[in-house]
């Protein structure tokens, strides 16, 4: 039997007049046995709610009316309660897998927390929180769910959509073609947002072409292709490389006018590069426009633009920046002296870049979000500014 642990009733909601209580497990909405959130929100959206609920071990039935605009109003300690489903991929640039090793037994002295070494493929947190999934794992029984509730948008890490060279990358001789999955979920009415994680000499040049080619004949259904360069810490044993910022420019230089046409034909770019691309060839990331709606900014696509439309909307509102130190990955830095060094000049701030090389990961490891809170904070003492 499935059910969510409520951790947290808000005051004033549907579960607080249910006389809901944290600690209590949600059985049954109406009937139907719930195995996440996603069955919360779907099967209570009724007017009339029958909630079979476990408290202190004994069954208990509420009846409740639901009130327009009145949200069911409770946490749960997990957002999917029958666990996570695991990824049974093998990708030699699987980022989880370059993970610090960790220690046997007592973990008190790892470094990383245990949940960043989980390495997931559930459809469900894509569905809610934007995770890339490979769908190597649905089941028939995962179809009939996403025909019934429509969960959409989904987050797709497609890689190839060439077969062969697909199952070569993500290391499974076995896994279904990815097409016919994209056009079913499209069938359901489900949209799709899409990243292709770049493997040089890999599925690049042709095998690339050949993708985009093939996702965009799948839009409006399919909304966004993300591209994004394999990315490698210092535990990485693979046989994989970095991009160098020669193929890094010609990759940008093959991929602008694809963006161009789809423009002119679509009335989006659909096809957008990380912004690692563009630091790592030296070149100026493109306009705001060219992002529409900024679809993929948690994968790393537009997060330099929006600093630096940020940057002119605190200098049009008078903003003037405080005396301190900025912190940031050895990517960005560049551009970051030169955005907040002329910021400083402007407005008489004293405002010090801190490039920090990453240790934990190793120095292949160059963007800002994934610099160690230890190494920010030893990289600070003795600054001047920002104490």
């Amino acid at each position: 039997m499935n059910g969510g642990r409520i951790s947290a009733v808000e005051r004033d909601s549907l579960g607080a007049r249910a006389g809901l209580r944290p600690g209590d497990v949600l059985l049954e909405i109406n009937g139907y046995s719930l195995c996440d959130v996603l069955d919360v929100q779907y099967y209570a959206a009724d007017e009339s709610l029958e909630l079979l609920v476990l408290r202190e071990g004994r069954p208990l039935v509420v009846e409740v009316e639901r009130e327009y605009g009145l949200p069911l109003g409770l946490d749960f300690e997990s957002p999917t309660f029958d666990g996570i489903r695991d990824c049974d991929n093998r990708c030699e640039f699987c980022f989880v897998s370059q993970m610090p090793p960790r220690s046997r037994g007592n973990v008190r002295g790892d470094p990383l927390r245990r949940s960043l070494y989980l390495r997931d493929d559930d459809y469900r947190y894509s569905a809610l929180y934007g995770s890339f999934i490979t769908l190597t794992n649905l089941t028939e029984e995962d179809w009939e769910r996403l025909e019934e509730q429509r969960l959409s948008p989904l987050y797709l890490s497609v890689h190839a959509t060439e077969p062969e060279l697909r199952r070569s990358l993500l290391g499974r001789p076995d896994i279904p073609e990815i097409l016919p999955q994209i056009d079913r979920l499209a069938e359901l009415g489900i949209e799709m947002h899409t990243q292709i994680v770049l493997v040089p000499g890999r599925n690049d040049g042709r095998h690339l072409r050949r993708t985009i080619a093939d996702l965009a004949e799948r839009y409006p259904s399919l909304l966004s292709i993300g591209v994004v360069p394999v990315g490698l810490t210092r535990y990485h044993r693979g046989g994989c490389r970095l991009y160098r910022p020669d193929e890094a420019r010609r990759i940008v230089a093959e991929l602008t006018p694809l963006q161009a046409a789809f423009r002119a034909r679509l009335g989006v770019s659909l096809l957008y590069l990380s912004d690692e691309w563009y630091l790592l060839a030296g070149q100026e990331v493109p306009d705001g426009a060219w992002y529409d709606d900024y679809c993929q900014i948690e994968n790393g696509i537009g997060l330099v633009r929006q600093f630096l439309e940020d940057r002119k909307r605190l200098d049009a509102a008078g903003c003037r920046p405080a005396d301190g130190t900025l912190v940031c990955g050895t990517l960005i830095a560049p551009t970051m002296e030169r955005v907040v060094g002329e910021w400083a000049v402007q407005c008489g701030a004293r405002i010090e870049v801190l490039p920090v090389v990453n240790r934990l990961f190793g120095e292949t490891v160059t963007v800002s979000g994934l610099l160690g809170g230890a190494e920010v904070l030893a990289a600070l003492r003795g600054q001047e500014l920002g104490q």
